[in-house]
């Protein structure tokens, strides 16, 4: 029995033993991290990237559709510079406004559960929005897409590095980062490929044209992941947070089986701890007393102690782990790093997401002036994109068959945007390197400033070729810059709170961006100044709160 028991022990590889063993059981029940270790890495793993492909597609596609369709769809839907802006912004508004419900959520109901749900919500928005014959309709789907699309977005991230052991887990955010980034690259590609036909289909009362069917190709991704994570199992670390210690199991033997071509009886480890943490009775000190009991993971019953209060202690907990934020040692620094994300994004998201329309109003006024590129200054550009919307707006709006509003988009349009994304691409590639070489506060710092001058030197731009190094230079350095802003909160915040942090950095970042893509087009009609003007005043601004960092170079984590 001892011998048996002793054999059980050295397979379970342990990092630690309790000092007292209420039973052989419980000596041999292994953690977490000890059971995602022994179900190894091959083909399980390799299957989830590829399903990660299309879901890190998905997230890109929902935030970044409607800047290239804007200049194919502004005599469709009749759009105001204003509207242009909305249309922007009005994804962002819908992942702040569900943030904290989708955050819930993912704690109390499950990674998979949630990636399947939201993809699903988030194709019907995206048809739908294909589907709309005007303005509102639209802006209510991509609304409605943003709201679908913030959970997925935020727990795709968590499901991966849940399912890789340690060592490993650097190297798939990694991995998942270039993801991003290629999503980001492919997006101009398929729109030269679409947005330039002249196609028009009519579907009993709807009519679609190219930049519909273009809008409904981008929902193919996010209906892929959709059916991709049925496939795969919840998240082992979910499970075991909930005592669901024999499902928690299922998973693990399913991954070690896929791992190992081994049958799934093999795996070595036979017993799981059960991680959830069991408040009793509060002391005076108001200080309570957690208890972990190690289950065998043959006791199939093992549940979520305490369930009918599950909800509430998940509430509580969250309202526990903000309260640090709101008092004196945290409260100065986390509004720092919040309002330092919002100068970042805004001016990144915003110069980003009005660039197709930029280089489609360049492209445009090129053909007019018989390929001067020597007049192409973009204050020609922004006053003749602005006068034309004007004049598009209203002869659509008066339908007057003698004055007719006209799309003009070549394959071209889109080139100069395929240059912006590989420079982006580029950008993702050398910053985990820059950042360890330069350090983080000192990168962000110089790709603050950067970006804050190639703003402004776009008011002296006088040809499409230098607006587009220009625009490139700001774009690069912006990635740097918002992916440093991250790695600077995990190095000033105990682990406690990073998640925390990161989560309510990433809203105040996206209502930067939604603020800064309103505030543009109503600056483009003051003058070519003054929405450069704000771009760099947000970038310079955050470059002076990066350099007040109390944040060293080689800073070790907490």
């Amino acid at each position: 029995m001892s011998e048996s028991r002793e054999s059980r022990e050295s397979e379970s590889k342990l990092p630690k033993i309790p000092e007292q063993q209420e039973d052989a059981a419980a000596s041999a029940a292994a953690d977490f991290e000890t059971a995602i270790d022994s179900a190894g890495f091959g083909m399980f793993n390799i299957l989830l990237l590829v399903a990660a492909v299309p879901a890190a597609m998905g997230t890109v596609y929902e935030t970044s559709t409607m800047s290239y369709i804007l200049p194919s769809a502004e005599c469709d839907l009749k759009l105001s510079l204003l509207d242009k802006g909305i249309l922007n912004a009005i994804t962002y508004a819908g992942m702040i406004s569900s943030a904290v419900m989708w955050g819930y959520l993912a704690d109390t109901k499950g990674r998979r559960n949630l990636l399947i749900v939201g993809y699903a919500a988030d194709t019907f928005c995206v048809l739908g929005g294909a589907l709309s014959q005007n303005r509102i309709q639209l802006m209510v789907f991509k609304y409605l897409g943003g709201f679908c699309m913030s959970g997925p977005f935020a727990v795709l991230m968590a499901y991966l590095t849940e399912l890789h052991g340690r060592q490993h887990r650097q190297r798939i955010m990694m991995v998942v980062g270039i993801m991003f980034s290629i999503a980001t690259l492919t997006l101009p590609g398929l729109a030269m490929l679409i947005l330039p036909q002249t196609w028009s289909l009519h579907i009993w009362t709807l009519s679609l044209t190219s930049w519909q069917i273009f809008v409904a190709i981008t929902a193919l991704p996010s209906l892929l992941s959709f059916v991709l994570f049925f496939f795969f199992p919840e998240s082992p670390k979910f499970l075991m947070s909930k005592g669901r210690n024999q499902e928690a199991m299922d998973a693990f033997k399913f991954i070690y089986h896929l791992n190992s071509r081994k049958p799934k009886d093999s795996f070595p480890i036979k017993m799981l701890a059960n991680e959830v943490t069991v408040p009793v009775k509060k002391h005076k000190e108001g200080k309570s007393v957690p208890t972990e009991i190690k289950l065998p993971i043959e006791s199939g019953e093992a549940q979520d102690p305490e369930s009918q209060d599950s909800k509430k202690s998940s509430l509580r907990s969250g309202f526990t782990q903000l309260r640090p934020l709101f008092t004196k040692p945290y409260l100065g620094l986390s509004l720092w790093v919040y309002l330092l994300n919002f100068c970042v994004l805004l001016g990144q998201n915003t110069m980003r997401l009005w660039l197709p329309q930029l280089f489609a109003s360049i492209n445009e006024y090129e053909q007019l002036m018989d390929g001067q590129s020597e007049s192409t200054s973009i204050c020609s550009i922004l006053e003749y994109s602005v006068n034309r919307t004007q004049n598009q707006l209203e002869a659509a709006t008066r339908n007057d068959p003698d004055v007719e509003c006209h799309v003009n988009i070549t394959a071209s349009t889109y080139t100069n945007n395929l240059i912006v994304a590989g420079a982006g691409f580029v950008a993702y590639m050398l910053a985990g390197f820059l950042v360890n070489l330069v350090g983080v506060k000192r990168i962000m710092t110089m790709g603050l400033f950067i970006a804050g001058c190639c703003s402004i030197m776009m008011y002296w731009s006088n040809s499409a070729i230098s607006t587009v190094a220009i625009a490139s230079l700001f774009v690069t350095m912006g990635s740097i810059s918002a992916t440093s802003v991250i790695s600077a909160s995990v190095n000033l915040f105990p682990t406690s709170l990073r998640t925390m942090i990161v989560s309510l950095e990433m809203m105040f970042g996206r209502l930067g961006s939604l603020l800064g893509n309103i505030f543009f087009p109503a600056l483009m009609g003051l003058g070519c100044v003054p929405p450069f003007l704000m771009i760099s005043s947000f970038m310079l601004a955050g470059c002076l709160m990066a350099a007040f960092l109390p944040l060293k170079n080689k800073a070790a984590l907490k």
